[in-house]
């Protein structure tokens, strides 16, 4: 039996999601738009519709059955679903999700002194493991998610989404900018993927964080070259307490069990959107 006294998460969502995306849209998107929606309303719309891993018209339908959801976002009437696919292919979605997690991480874990990142695969069909194996079909591509989090609370602080497989470095200079200009933690965890000299210099020598990475070692000797990657040894890592690197690893795991890890848009434009729709939504939910 439910607790009467304990928040509603989607009301929640729905509450700070507005009160959020207001610091960065305009009320409507042009002086002379219809303007039967705002911004901030549309915006909370796509949130949920990521939160709950449902289509245009099904989010259409679950808010024209909650008179909660309707009231806490303002909503007098609602949005036709194709509204809501033109309002993300034209705005910017993904530069607001942004400056959203930006502003999550200033209210909730500004003073955050360690930051962990890691990337995972979303998959692009529905089409479960089994199926793909008995039909004999293989996993060329899927949405390549790569996130930063803060330790303690465990939110993003930054996020990347691209194309899989590829290499992590790839995508770590411009991961690693965003969470620069968000918050300045004393260290960066991450795992082999990310061992390269260069992320070493851009994090102690630009950055100020000390950077933590474990080497991949591909000389026979077994030696390391770099002034800073010989400095990974299993020593120093664990000494510097590289165990708390697993905490990105849970965010991608608790990511997936409650956002789930298949993304239901077709378009590959609309494909990153919702990867980056679903960590905001998940960061708004915690």
């Amino acid at each position: 039996m439910s607790n009467p006294h304990q928040p509603n998460v989607l009301l929640e969502v729905a509450s700070l999601s507005m009160r959020l995306s207001t610091k960065f849209v305009q009320p409507y998107s042009h002086p002379k738009s219809p303007q039967k929606f705002t911004q901030s309303q549309l915006l909370t719309i796509l949130i949920l519709k990521a939160y709950l891993k449902t289509t245009y018209r099904g989010i259409i339908d679950i808010l024209g059955a909650s008179d909660q959801l309707r009231e806490r976002m303002e909503l007098t009437r609602l949005p036709h679903y194709s509204t809501l696919k033109y309002f993300a292919d034209r705005s910017h979605v993904l530069e607001i999700t942004d400056a959203m997690l930006a502003e999550i991480i200033k209210e909730f874990a500004a003073d955050a002194d360690e930051a962990s990142m890691d990337s995972t695969g979303l998959e692009t069909s529905s089409a479960s493991a089994h199926f793909r194996v008995r039909s004999g079909k293989t996993r060329k591509k899927y949405v390549k998610l790569s996130v930063c989090i803060v330790a303690g609370s465990m939110l993003p602080a930054g996020l990347v989404v691209g194309w899989g497989p590829g290499n992590d470095k790839c995508e770590a200079p411009e991961l690693l900018e965003k969470v620069r200009h968000v918050t300045q933690p004393k260290r960066l965890f991450a795992d082999a993927g990310y061992d390269a000299e260069w992320i070493h210099m851009y994090c102690r020598e630009g950055w100020g964080v000390q950077s933590w990475i474990p080497p991949a070692v591909h000389r026979a000797d077994g030696s390391v070259g770099g002034e800073y990657r010989q400095q990974m040894t299993k020593q120093r890592l664990k000494k510097n307490g590289y165990g708390r690197r697993w905490l990105v690893e849970s965010f991608m795991s608790g990511l997936k069990r409650t956002m789930g890890s298949a993304l239901a848009a077709r378009s590959e434009s609309s494909l990153i959107i919702e990867a980056g729709l679903k960590v905001l939504a998940y960061a708004l939910r915690r």
